[in-house]
């Protein structure tokens, strides 16, 4: 499969099947997260992998959307104590967002289905999962992606729209 073909095929798997996934497996997906840009290469990401039930459950329970019954879930988060540059603090989103797609992107390579679910910017969830999660203070978790193999296949796709593409200027 190549490159193109992996994106196209990335869709939100939202049924698994009931099989865990393998520790080698969310090792190669985390270094594919390790592997992304970050904003003056601060890398302030750290991630939380969940495959206690007891935990997944407690997750599931605090995300309204959240409630898919996969065997593992990434927790990508943000270490703010690793931002000492002030210009680089304003990046974490994004610099966590390039670690996520990686993950969703590496995991069609490797068989398996994701959904990423938002955490921040909602003071609720936030809260939810730092507690769960024990999460220190200065760890703030951005998203939830939900791991495993997929119950069913989603045919791959493109949402190409070429209206929305602007050449030059935006006119």
């Amino acid at each position: 499969m190549n490159i193109q073909d992996i994106i196209y095929a990335r869709r939100s798997i939202r049924q698994y099947q009931d099989k865990p996934v393998e520790r080698e497996k969310i090792e190669l997906l985390l270094k594919a997260a390790m592997a992304a840009p970050t904003a003056m290469n601060s890398k302030p990401w750290e991630f939380v992998v969940v495959t206690q039930v007891e935990t997944l459950d407690k997750i599931r329970s605090a995300l309204m959307f959240g409630k898919f019954n996969a065997p593992a879930a990434i927790v990508v988060c943000s270490n703010t104590s690793l931002l000492r540059r002030p210009m680089a603090s304003k990046f974490w989103v994004q610099d966590c967002s390039a670690a996520t797609q990686n993950i969703l992107l590496s995991a069609v390579g490797l068989g398996l289905g994701t959904v990423w679910l938002g955490v921040h910017p909602i003071h609720v969830y936030k809260k939810r999962i730092s507690e769960i999660l024990s999460l220190p203070i200065y760890v703030e978790p951005l998203n939830v992606i939900y791991i495993g193999y997929p119950a069913d296949q989603k045919a791959g796709r493109t949402q190409y729209d070429s209206s929305r593409v602007h050449w030059e200027t935006f006119d």
